[in-house]
């Protein structure tokens, strides 16, 4: 009658090692989306021009997830103006929904520095692709 734990024990072990994975291929699918998203030929519109918070630039001590968090803010804030960004924003807030108990998207993004949207998308997709190359998140 002893045997079940032992099994038992194995099972919960390897559902606890499956859920991890899932998590972690998830946020993987997330981050690659939304690559794919920032690299459509269609991303090309004419709100390029339009002026958003540059949260990338200053303080280089912020973490990865307070990034995210705030570039959901500063996406939510042109959304309107491409279908794809649409995608992004739901992308990035389910991230940052899913990693962080701390910031709770969207972020408060002080004014400050400005930069166009195009160059915001350019260095919001350099962040993703360093993050799906470190999984540091």
């Amino acid at each position: 009658m002893s045997s079940p734990v032992p099994v038992l024990l194995t099972f919960l072990a390897l559902s606890a090692c499956q859920g991890h994975m899932a998590a972690l291929l998830q946020t993987s699918t997330l981050l690659k989306e939304s690559i794919r998203l920032l690299n459509d030929p269609e991303m090309k519109v004419s709100c390029d021009k339009m002026n958003v918070t540059n949260i990338f630039a200053g303080n280089k001590k912020v973490d990865d997830m307070e990034i995210l968090c705030k570039a959901t803010t500063v996406i939510l804030e042109g959304h309107s103006c491409h279908k794809n960004l649409k995608g992004i924003y739901i992308n990035l807030f389910k991230l940052v929904q899913m990693k962080s108990a701390v910031h709770k998207a969207p972020c408060p993004v002080a004014a400050g520095n400005t930069t166009s949207l195009h160059h915001f998308l350019k260095d919001l997709k350099r962040v993703l692709q360093r993050l799906v190359k470190d999984y540091s998140i």
